[in-house]
C-alpha cells in the first residue's frame, strides 16, 4: 500500500463527495486530524476502517488499498466484447460490454469462456413468420440443462432464461447476422454464428 497514492485518492473522493475532513471524519467515526494525516500522506486508515471509508465514496476496498482507479478500457458497448457470468450457487446472470469484476452470494464470479458449439451441441434455428424460432434436443434435467440463451446482433442483446425440466423452445425478433450464446451447465458457455 501507498500511504501517499491513498492519500490522494481520499481527498479527491472527498472533495468529489462535497465533503470537509471533518464531515468525513463524522461520517467514519475518526477526528478530523485523522482524515489530515491520511491525505498527507502520513499515515493509512485501519483496515476496520476501510468498509466505512469505502462505503462513503462508494468504492471497491481494493481501490482504497492499491491507491488508484483501474482504467476502463472504452470499447463504445461494443456487443462484440460481451462477456458473461453464471453465479455458481444460486445461477443469476450477469452480462457486460466489457471485463469487469462482478460478485453474487458472496462469490467472484469469473467471466465465462465461449467455446464453439460442435454440431452435436448446436440449436437448431429456423427462420418463421419474422421471428427466428430456436429449439434443441438437449435433455433439460436438474444435473445438465441449458440454462440461458442470448442472440446478439450488432446493437441488440436478447436473453431468454430457461429452466430444468422445460424444453427448449424459444423465439427471438429476425435480424439477418448474430451469435447466439448458451450456457450448458455442464459444458459451459458455447456459442453458435447465425
Amino acid at each position: 500500500m501507498d500511504q501517499i497514492k491513498t492519500g490522494e485518492l481520499i481527498r479527491k473522493f472527498r472533495i468529489d463527495k462535497g465533503l470537509t475532513q471533518r464531515e468525513l471524519a463524522q461520517l467514519i467515526n475518526v477526528s478530523d486530524k485523522a482524515v489530515s494525516k491520511w491525505e498527507c500522506g502520513n499515515g493509512m486508515p485501519d483496515l476496520s476502517i476501510l468498509p466505512n471509508l469505502s462505503k462513503v465514496f462508494e468504492l471497491d476496498i481494493s481501490v482504497l488499498l492499491n491507491g488508484e482507479l483501474e482504467e476502463n478500457s472504452m470499447n463504445n458497448g461494443n456487443l462484440k466484447n460481451i462477456n458473461f457470468y453464471v453465479c455458481p450457487e444460486c445461477e443469476n446472470i450477469v452480462s457486460s460490454l466489457s471485463e469487469g469484476e462482478f460478485s453474487c452470494c458472496s462469490r467472484k464470479l469469473e467471466a465465462l469462456k465461449p467455446i464453439k458449439a460442435s454440431e452435436d451441441e448446436k440449436l437448431t434455428i429456423e427462420t418463421n413468420d419474422g421471428e427466428l424460432l430456436v429449439t434443441s434436443d438437449h435433455a433439460m434435467e436438474k444435473d445438465g440443462y441449458i440454462s440461458f440463451i442470448a442472440y446478439v446482433s450488432c446493437d441488440t442483446l436478447i436473453m431468454k432464461k430457461l429452466y430444468p425440466q422445460w424444453g427448449v423452445n424459444v423465439r427471438f425478433p429476425f435480424a439477418r447476422h448474430g451469435v447466439f450464446y448458451f450456457y450448458d451447465t455442464k459444458k459451459g458457455l458455447l456459442v453458435q454464428r447465425f
